[in-house]
């Protein structure tokens, strides 16, 4: 198990990324957060299966369709354990 820290920067809010993105990781079997960030970012918190997490990175490269995605910076991090994937909604931000 693998813990990533991925930041996705580009027009990938108003696009339906997040719920996308939980919908891939359900398929990919990872677990973790996927919120919007004030700045116009996505920020993902990743777990699973490093083969798996990779072809996950993949996807986040490219998003859904109308996303646009200019960059994608990842951190390896410390393993959370999470049960799920959870969409973090607006106003919980840190």
């Amino acid at each position: 198990m693998k813990h990533l820290d991925i930041t996705v920067k580009g027009k990938v809010q108003g696009v339906f990324y997040r719920a996308s993105t939980k919908a891939v990781a359900d398929q990919l079997g990872i677990r973790g957060t996927v919120k919007n960030e004030p700045d116009g970012n996505v920020v993902i918190e990743a777990e699973g299966d490093p083969a798996l997490l990779d072809l996950f990175l993949d996807w986040c490269k490219e998003g859904p369709e109308n996303a646009e995605v200019t960059a994608v910076e990842t951190n390896e991090g410390e393993l959370k354990n999470y049960r799920n994937f959870e969409v973090v909604k607006r106003g919980l931000f840190k």
